[in-house]
């Protein structure tokens, strides 16, 4: 059945489209992923289908009696006079006030001397009611969501509005979640969760019954959830069965399908052009030119595809360094409060009440050259205070930090605390390789995106995703050997997300990086640490392996208490495995690199082919005999390139 259908729904905002004839329908019992570039428009489309705004055209049809709840992404979280306690219970409020009835007959059937059958019959049907519905559940349910949402351990009393931001959205989702509706419309749910939290959610949503369309960039969030994805690309939306994953892979094979269609068409069209071009004036071939020109007139011309928003960039380095990069021994992180420093994480300067605010000790750990490095653990743990220290913008409080040959390090703030506000765009950039010629500088601002009047924007006034773009153009001029990334993907849509995995994918370097985003460690990282209070661990792999060492050592630790519970050393032949699997990867990397150079080739031939066949019919080329055969051969050529591209294309996506 379907519970909610938006129809050929239109919007602009300021003469910007945002939706063309936009069509999304969520069946019962359906999850439903919503996926698009920063700006597409997503959530408005969710505000639209919860009725809070408006559309210029179309409808949203909602099936009868349908029960929603939608959690906004702008909210701000719950906004409440009332406590936590008050706020979850007013979700049962009907249950309470059936409750308060059942209570009321019962006194009744105690104070009357003979049985009224009738009032038995009905505290029957009641009391069956209640139960159905969840009355007897409704404190446990309360407790078990607080719980995985990390709510659980506040004082049931606390009023809401003494909350942080991050607790009040919890505490709005909390509400949405108890509230159990046919229908759960979340944007952006994965805000302000951690990893625990969101491994919670997710199951969660996947044993909910009913329906849930989710916007969200966390893009294993959506594999775990998502059984569709609807992506909102360009004001039009298209439907996709399976995951996130399915759906990138799916999307990759048809845009490279269309693309291949198109490039044959154009190529069939340039044939039968060139046959009437040479042939409608001899006298022997007039009349098959005039059957090619018709077939050309009938035929139904493919739009070519749109090209998709490209930030292209690459991270190298100008030397290798030594095969070990890093050696911490002994060391303790944290703040001597007597220091104020500029880079001090909001979270971290929540807990300075002290002269001296120890975070972890007893780390120690090896980074050696080409490795990929994860730094895992619970919020407030110091995983940023960790990279800020061995950055040195943070003195150790213990402990030696002892880097490697040839080290040149480049530090990724997840702030950009070293971006300056009254700087525009351009010369924020350009102060910092001022070596570099205007036109370079502009050159690498333009694969980030910035290009014509963006790059005199002042740096202040840019969105979080625009700082972050910034900051990694930045870092990629510093051609660094060893890179610290704090959250590299916060504030990057899931498009600039993929082309970032792509650059470090292919980066000589070695990286030591912190994220929440468990699809960029697993595509990145080639091993695991998980940082405590007393140290790390390590954990040889991608976010996956290191889910399933830790899912398999608390099962042990459950099933055999008396067990040793040390970290397992990796076998040759799981070791073997990983490397082999790695390889896979960087092979299937490459190809996909080829296959995206070769199309940029396709197009840029499909254009000067294009050019040259105009030329070709422009009275001063054809009656220039001279002109016109140098025009003629340059196509020739282009074409024969063209058709040694195509063949190269084919074979790299069928092989």
């Amino acid at each position: 059945m379907i519970l909610l259908q938006a129809a050929r729904i239109k919007k602009s905002f300021g003469g910007r489209e945002i939706l063309d004839e936009g069509n999304l329908v969520v069946q019962e019992g359906e999850r439903v992923g919503l996926v698009g570039v920063n700006g597409a428009g997503k959530s408005s489309l969710l505000k639209i289908m919860a009725g809070e705004l408006e559309p210029d055209a179309g409808e949203v049809v909602k099936a009868r009696g349908l029960s929603m709840a939608y959690l906004a992404q702008d909210s701000g979280g719950l906004s409440s006079y009332r406590t936590i306690r008050e706020e979850m219970l007013a979700v049962f409020a009907p249950l309470i006030a059936m409750e308060k009835d059942l209570r009321h007959m019962e006194k009744q059937m105690g104070e009357k001397s003979s049985v009224d059958k009738q009032l038995l019959d009905d505290y029957g049907r009641l009391s069956a009611q209640f139960k159905e519905q969840g009355g007897f559940t409704c404190e446990s349910s309360i407790r078990a969501v607080l719980k995985g949402l990390k709510l659980g351990d506040a004082d049931e009393n606390t009023p809401v509005q003494t909350l942080s931001g991050g607790q009040k959205t919890r505490l709005a989702l909390a509400r949405c979640l108890l509230a159990a509706p046919q229908l759960l419309m979340l944007d952006e749910p994965t805000n302000y969760l951690d990893m625990e939290n969101l491994g919670w959610l997710e199951q969660y949503l996947r044993d909910y019954r009913g329906a849930v369309l989710v916007v969200s960039h966390d893009r294993y969030f959506l594999d775990a959830v998502a059984k569709s994805i609807y992506e909102l690309e360009n004001a039009r939306l298209t439907r996709y069965t399976g995951n996130y994953t399915t759906f990138a892979q799916e999307k990759a094979g048809r845009r490279e399908r269309q693309g291949a269609e198109y490039s044959r068409q154009q190529a069939e069209i340039a044939r039968l052009e060139d046959f009437v071009r040479r042939n409608m004036a001899a006298k022997d071939t007039a009349g098959r030119a005039r059957s090619r020109l018709k077939t050309l007139e009938k035929m139904e011309r493919l739009e070519k595809p749109a090209a998709a928003r490209q930030t292209r960039f690459s991270f190298t380095v100008d030397r290798p360094g030594g095969s070990q990069v890093l050696k911490i021994a002994g060391l303790s992180i944290g703040y001597d409060n007597s220091r104020q420093s500029p880079v001090v994480g909001r979270r971290e300067n929540e807990i300075r009440n002290s002269s001296r605010t120890v975070l972890a000790t007893g780390i120690n750990f090896e980074i050696s050259r080409g490795e990929r490095v994860a730094l895992l653990g619970p919020n407030g743990v110091g995983k940023s205070t960790l990279l800020k220290t061995v950055a040195g913008l943070i003195p150790p409080l213990a402990g030696s930090i002892l880097p490697g040959y040839h080290l040149q390090t480049g530090y990724y703030d997840q702030e950009q605390h070293g971006l300056h506000p009254d700087q525009d765009v351009l010369h924020e950039l350009w102060d910092r390789y001022p070596h570099l010629e205007e036109v370079a500088v502009r050159t690498v601002l333009g694969g980030f995106l910035f290009s014509g009047d963006d790059v005199f924007k002042k740096v202040a006034s840019l969105s979080g995703g625009e700082k972050s773009r910034l900051a990694l153009a930045a870092l990629m001029l510093k051609r660094a050997n060893f890179l610290l990334l704090d959250e590299p993907t916060n504030h990057l849509d899931l498009l600039a997300r993929e082309v970032l995995e792509d650059a470090l994918a292919g980066y000589p370097g070695t990286i030591l990086f912190v994220s929440h985003d468990r699809y960029f460690i697993n595509k990145i990282s080639t091993r695991v640490l998980e940082l405590s209070s007393h140290g790390v661990t390590s954990s040889l792999g991608n976010y996956e392996d290191y889910a399933a060492r830790k899912a398999g050592r608390m099962a042990e630790a459950e099933g055999a208490p008396g067990a040793a519970r040390g970290q397992q050393k990796e076998t040759t032949a799981e070791r073997e495995q990983y490397l082999q699997r790695k390889e896979e990867e960087r092979q299937n990397r490459k190809t996909h690199r080829q296959i995206k150079d070769l199309e940029e080739s396709i197009a840029t031939l499909e254009e000067r082919i294009a050019g040259l066949q105009e030329e070709l019919f422009r009275p001063e080329v054809y009656q220039d005999i001279t002109a016109y055969r140098e025009r003629e051969q340059t196509l020739v050529k282009a074409q024969v390139e063209l058709e040694g591209c195509m063949e190269q294309w084919l074979l790299l996506v069928e092989g």
